[in-house]
């Protein structure tokens, strides 16, 4: 048996006047498994629900401090922004090396996307966090309320991307994980 990914099977020729997928056809193109992973667990996977929690965490901290002009709140979400920020930071990383390495990955437009609207959310939660350090309390209204908004709008887009590219695609999905 020949190597799918190698070989082109007669049976999945295309028809006269159909379109064909150049990118599909390159080699690897199939080949999304993940390269960070720990015991088949990919570490991008892992790590991406940190900063989407605390996102939204630091979100309704500003919601509630507006409602009940309670300090705590103020210092719950500067220190909220601030994780979602670094551990934003080491899903990007974790992200961008799956990107670079992995050539099935690379070779989607979809997964350059997500990238863009990933770097975009971490600027977005690097000014909220950067904008909380001068005063927890000063900084929510209004300006940490609406970057805290903006951040939570820009996760949702990006999850929905990545969400794409795991359910869609295939990507970072382990092919040797346990049958049952």
């Amino acid at each position: 048996m020949s190597d799918p990914d190698t070989a082109h099977k007669p049976d999945m020729a295309p028809e006269a006047g159909e379109l064909v997928d150049p990118i599909s056809a390159k080699p690897h193109f199939h080949r999304t498994d993940s390269r960070i992973a720990i015991a088949g667990h990919p570490i991008h996977a892992m790590l991406v629900s940190f900063p989407i929690a605390m996102t939204v965490c630091t979100f309704g901290a500003d919601v509630f401090f507006w409602w009940t002009g309670d300090a705590f709140w103020a210092r719950a979400a500067l220190w909220g922004s601030g994780m979602a920020f670094l551990f934003g930071v080491a899903a990007g990383l974790s992200g961008t090396v799956e990107l670079l390495f992995v050539r099935g990955i690379r070779v989607r437009a979809e997964s350059w996307t997500h990238f863009v609207i990933a770097v975009m959310l971490l600027s977005i939660l690097g000014a909220n966090w950067g904008w909380r350090l001068q005063g927890a309390v000063q900084a929510v209204l209004p300006h940490g309320l609406l970057l805290s908004l903006l951040a939570v709008a820009f996760t949702a887009f990006t999850g929905w991307h990545g969400g794409k590219l795991v359910f869609h695609y295939q990507i970072g999905v382990s092919s040797t994980g346990s049958e049952r």
